[in-house]
């Protein structure tokens, strides 16, 4: 059996997802995992499929196809993902909004190797002032080998800088 990861754009309709997953199984795929989402008139999202070595290439260029009923799709080869060491924790972020908040984050999580594996924001008006607040949930993989309180404290440090509030859980 061979894996692949495919990334599908399409105008946000209904039946999109059943056009897919009908493609998969028509041609012996198995939907494995995904993760999907629709963001300003767009449908978009990730799927992880299994299919017999024999359909692989049939099955590449039936998804393909789908162009012609405007859905995009890439591929990407699937592998195993290395054994190492890693704990999931969330985060949770709120703050003003402002050009640059998610590069600050994310570039203070890369330098303490800390892997981003889900990430959803938003911006909505504040309940009180109606100025933008942004707000994020994620979940890192943080390696075994970096303090929690470490990380902590380098997030409220750029929490600071940033006039955010922050709230780490370990137990997801």
């Amino acid at each position: 059996m061979d894996h692949f990861v495919v990334t599908v754009v399409a105008p946000d309709k209904p039946g999109q997802v059943e056009r897919i997953a009908d493609c998969i199984a028509q041609h012996g795929g198995n939907w494995l995992e995904s993760r999907m989402s629709r963001m300003a008139g767009q449908f978009a999202g990730i799927v992880r499929v299994q299919v017999p070595a024999d359909n692989r290439e049939e099955l590449k260029s039936a998804l393909q196809a789908l162009a012609e009923q405007d859905i995009r799709v890439l591929f990407a080869e699937s592998s195993t993902e290395p054994l190492v060491g890693w704990k999931s924790i969330g985060m949770e972020l709120v703050g003003n909004d402002r050009p640059g908040i998610v590069r600050d984050i994310t570039g203070l999580l890369t330098k303490l190797g800390v892997n981003v594996e889900k990430l959803v924001t938003e911006v909505n008006p504040a309940p009180m002032s109606s100025e933008p607040l942004f707000h994020a949930e994620a979940i890192l993989g943080v390696p075994l080998t970096l303090s929690l309180d470490l990380l902590q404290e380098r997030l409220e440090t750029l929490a600071d800088d940033l006039m955010v509030d922050l709230v780490l859980r370990t137990e997801l």
